[in-house]
């Protein structure tokens, strides 16, 4: 876990979006000072989920007043949020989180998903709906959740029906494995080389 956060910390501090390659994995900078960028890699490191699956780089934009989102292979993080440190965590590892749904997902994992975590629909093509009934979001926070069970987790459910109690967090990790199998095996073999 040490050389694996250690990775993190150097990559995070040598990461620009000059230094972007197009199939490098990892993820690169675009804003932010030194104390946000290290909140967001000891994050990243806190997880226990092995963030080196997702194929390709993933830009991180830190911007004062803007809204925590994400799209492929792309993340917007409020750098007022991450000036708190550790209680930023969770949402970088939620946002960090959709970068899984978006990179190693097809539609029938989305389907097996959304059926063991509930919600009216996967992601946002049904408008209008809470936050807490889309799948995807039922997802992320489950994820930050269940791959940091911490107290100091800001995603840490505080009843039975929040958006991150969706599975306990053993099952959820244990589908997480299931599903992201076909990507171990593929990731394993490449540093076999």
């Amino acid at each position: 876990m040490l050389g694996r956060a250690a990775a993190l910390l150097a990559t995070a501090c040598l990461a620009s979006p000059a230094a972007s390659g197009g199939a490098d994995n990892g993820y690169a900078f675009d804003g932010g000072t030194p104390a946000q960028r290290q909140t967001v890699a000891a994050a990243l490191a806190a997880s226990s989920f092995d963030w080196q699956l997702l194929p390709g780089r993933i830009t991180i934009h830190i911007r004062h007043g803007a809204p925590s989102t994400s799209t492929p292979r792309e993340i917007w993080l409020d750098a007022d949020l991450l000036d708190a440190g550790q209680f930023a965590w969770g949402v970088v590892q939620h946002e960090y989180a959709h970068q899984v749904d978006y990179l190693l997902f097809d539609d029938a994992s989305r389907a097996r998903l959304l059926q063991q975590l509930g919600g009216l629909d996967w992601c946002y093509s049904v408008p209008g709906l809470r936050h807490s009934d889309y799948g995807c979001e039922r997802f992320a926070s489950t994820f930050a959740w269940s791959f940091w069970p911490s107290s100091a987790n800001c995603m840490r459910p505080s009843a039975r029906g929040d958006e991150s109690a969706a599975m306990a967090p053993t099952a959820f990790r244990a589908l997480i494995a299931q599903l992201t199998s076909p990507q171990v095996e593929r990731v394993n073999t490449a540093r076999k080389h």
